[in-house]
């Protein structure tokens, strides 16, 4: 009988969750039918659907994080970064109403107050921050991550280029096709990225069960 270990994920937990994550990302892309039903000047703005649940998605992110890393004080600089990384995102998101309502380039001197002081921990506590990542590498949570990273911080950027598309469609380009290529694997990306948060939360929670109830 094979032996159970922390890391490991129970096989009926796992078509659970299968089914679960499968529901959620059914909903989100019936979401983005929706917006896509929208008159064209409305597809895909600021006020729409998608960047509305990139924000939501991202909040949630970030407040899961701050919430694992906290609460348990486990993989605790890997989710300080995981925080200021979702974080970063959260403000660069809101770009337009930060350059609209504040001043021009707010978002950019947020993204580095933010940063600076937290990429500071982490680099001055390297060493525990590296036996973190060697402690969840191996794990159904980073492999999410990883795919969600890349998703977002990769893939959407590079399928979104104007010039792809408009090689793509010739004279039959319209913007909002690009908008919706690019935003739509965005939040896919983030979507993976809030899941991989889950995983680790509840890898961190059977970790501390297995080792007695110790948080810390």
């Amino acid at each position: 009988m094979p032996t159970t270990t922390p890391d490991r994920i129970d096989f009926r937990q796992l078509c659970l969750r299968a089914v679960a994550y499968i529901l959620l990302i059914a909903a989100l892309m019936e979401g983005v039918m929706m917006e896509a039903q929208r008159p064209i000047e409305q597809e895909f703005s600021e006020l729409g659907f998608t960047e509305f649940t990139q924000t939501s998605l991202l909040v949630l992110a970030t407040g899961l994080a701050l919430y694992t890393r906290f609460r348990y004080r486990q993989l605790e600089h890997v989710m300080l970064l995981l925080a200021g990384l979702f974080g970063a995102s959260l403000i660069r998101e809101q770009d337009k109403w930060l350059d609209q309502f504040v001043f021009d380039g707010a978002w950019q001197a947020l993204v580095t107050l933010l940063a600076v002081p937290l990429l500071t921990v982490v680099i001055r506590r390297r060493r525990a921050f590296v036996d973190e990542m060697a402690s969840c590498s191996g794990t159904f949570a980073f492999g999410l991550f990883a795919a969600g990273f890349l998703t977002t911080y990769v893939f959407s950027r590079l399928f979104g280029r104007g010039e792809l598309w408009q090689a793509m469609l010739a004279e039959g380009y319209v913007r909002v096709f690009k908008n919706a290529a690019e935003e739509v694997s965005e939040m896919f990306g983030y979507t993976l990225m809030v899941l991989a948060i889950v995983e680790l939360l509840l890898l961190i929670r059977r970790r501390v069960k297995a080792a007695g109830g110790a948080t810390t």
